[in-house]
């Protein structure tokens, strides 16, 4: 048994290899491709200009990106402290709190955008479900679906409590009225539409059940506490 299990040790590194590998890989096509646009905001993100760069949408980009490197030592920070606390998944716990945050924090911030009317015009709702699907266009509901993807990916893994469906449904519709209702409340020339609930809870979703195969289940939960030390004999 030992054998076959040291046979089965290689593939599995091997397949993380090319995942790995074909993750970057898909990253650094799509930042060739969008090479340009995001350059156009470089200078006023370099000079820390608000006009130009945190309020486009190609700023926000161009800063989700710089900020990958600082994010990635965050995760080996929280890693290496938890493993030398004896948390036997500390991997995989830090990466689901940084991964939260850094990939929901950017689309939070296009979605809570304030549009030319800000300030001026009333607050609008949309309370007919599918009515606007059809003006949000292919871009629009790619872009609602992904607002929530990261937490419905990670959120799971980090947490057994919502390591189910339903829950993670709950999740985004949640998140996804809380930031309707600012949206009203704060008048940011944007309509708060109950299609775009349903889209980013869609999205929440989708993206839980990519990562089913990670998810914590209640089993697992107390294996993320510290292991206590062994009780010297005599």
């Amino acid at each position: 048994m030992n054998h076959n299990a040291s046979l089965s040790a290689p593939p599995r590194r091997t397949r993380r290899i090319v995942l790995l590998g074909l993750a970057t890989l898909g990253t650094a096509s799509a930042v060739f491709v969008v090479r340009g646009p995001l350059m156009m905001s470089a200078p006023m993100c370099m000079a820390g200009r608000w006009h130009g760069c945190f309020d486009t949408f190609n700023g926000v980009v161009l800063m989700t990106l710089v900020a990958l490197p600082p994010a990635a030592l965050v995760v080996w920070a929280l890693a290496r402290r938890r493993r030398a606390a004896g948390v036997t998944s500390a991997w995989r716990m830090s990466l689901a709190e940084v991964g939260m945050v850094h990939g929901t924090v950017p689309f939070l911030w296009l979605t809570m955008m304030p549009g030319a009317g800000a300030g001026i015009v009333p607050g609008r709702v949309s309370l007919v479900p599918l009515r606007d699907l059809v003006t949000m266009g292919p871009l629009g509901i790619v872009g609602n679906l992904l607002v929530f993807a990261a937490l419905g990916f990670f959120a799971p893994i980090r947490c057994a409590a919502l390591a189910s469906v339903p829950r993670i449904l709950a999740l985004g519709a949640g998140c996804s009225i809380l930031v309707e209702t600012a949206q009203y409340v704060l008048r940011l020339d944007r309509v708060s539409s109950v299609d775009d609930v349903l889209v980013n809870a869609a999205g929440a979703v989708l993206a839980g059940l990519a990562s089913r195969r990670w998810w914590r289940t209640a089993a697992e939960a107390p294996a993320d506490r510290p292991r206590p030390a062994p009780i010297p004999a005599g």
